[in-house]
């Protein structure tokens, strides 16, 4: 039931039917009152100088659009590194350091799949979730890091930092309900837009092939992944962030006859443990080197602010 109406309201967004539009027309007046009051929330929060550099990925819409990876390219550019985010998805709560400059220190079931990926993907990072912001990125700079990075947080008006927010295209520029966007570029609000193939290219990686692969994800939008395909024996979709039990992979496997499960880095984290057959597609980044220039340059304009 609850994939069924995921899977719907992504529909609904981003490839609606005709009732789906019906229904979104209907709701506009919702979206107006929604979207207002979202301008009255950014207008009056007051920005808070934590004193260290911070940089923010995120998109308006609901809905994957490849923060995980543009983060993980721009963090590895770094030294003295946090990444921090919500951890949406985990069974924990509350503040908790997934991967100290060490080691990593918790389990994904804790950290949620995408602060293990960043776990995976950033080896030298610190990496906290956090449902406050504010205390994770104070929780980063405790632990000696010069520069953090958010993922997901343009709406976190009440933080001094330098915003990026990757474009997403859609037929429905409306607010929530009628539409997918949480929230405006507000015309006082200075964020860098970045266009897929302009300031950054997806680039995947084929890892573990085998001849008959059987595709299993569970990412936002995952018809995303098409352009990167392979040949599949069938396509497995399961809502965002979704937390697998052993017997759904093997049911698979065993239905197609396949030779290995063909799996996101963001599916890997969550089902390596599982020890069956796995093949993935590994998504990374290629950033416009444009885009190192605007931080290296929001770092230097706050050290000279501090001296």
């Amino acid at each position: 039931m609850k994939k069924a109406f995921v899977f719907w309201v992504e529909d609904y967004f981003y490839n609606p039917s005709i009732p789906q539009k019906l229904l979104s027309f209907l709701l506009l007046p919702l979206s107006w009152i929604y979207c207002f009051a979202m301008f009255i929330r950014f207008k009056t929060k007051k920005i808070v100088d934590l004193d260290i550099d911070i940089i923010s990925v995120g998109n308006l819409s609901v809905g994957g659009s490849g923060k995980t990876p543009l983060v993980s390219a721009l963090a590895l550019r770094y030294e003295d590194v946090a990444i921090v985010l919500r951890g949406y998805g985990r069974k924990s709560r509350g503040l908790l350091v997934v991967k100290n400059r060490n080691e990593i220190v918790c389990e994904v079931s804790q950290s949620g799949d995408e602060a293990m990926v960043y776990a995976h993907k950033v080896p030298h990072a610190i990496v906290i979730v956090s449902e406050d912001r504010i205390a994770g990125i104070l929780k980063a700079k405790e632990m000696g890091v010069k520069i953090v990075f958010l993922d997901d947080a343009y709406s976190k008006h009440d933080i001094k930092k330098l915003d990026f927010l990757i474009e997403v295209k859609s037929k429905n520029n409306s607010c929530l309900p009628s539409g997918a966007f949480r929230e405006r570029l507000w015309s006082s609000k200075r964020a860098q837009i970045l266009r897929d193939g302009i300031d950054f290219k997806r680039v995947v990686e084929l890892k573990n092939k085998s001849d008959k692969m059987s595709l299993l994800t569970a990412i936002a939008r995952p018809a995303r992944l098409n352009q990167f395909l392979p040949d599949v024996v069938s396509k497995n979709y399961f809502e965002d962030h979704h937390s697998f039990v052993r017997s759904e992979l093997t049911d698979i496997l065993e239905r197609d006859g396949s030779d290995s499960l063909l799996v996101t880095y963001k599916d890997f984290v969550k089902v390596e443990f599982f020890n069956l057959p796995l093949s993935i597609l590994d998504l990374h980044m290629e950033v416009d080197e444009h885009v190192f220039e605007s931080i290296n340059i929001y770092r230097e304009q706050n050290s000279a602010k501090e001296n």
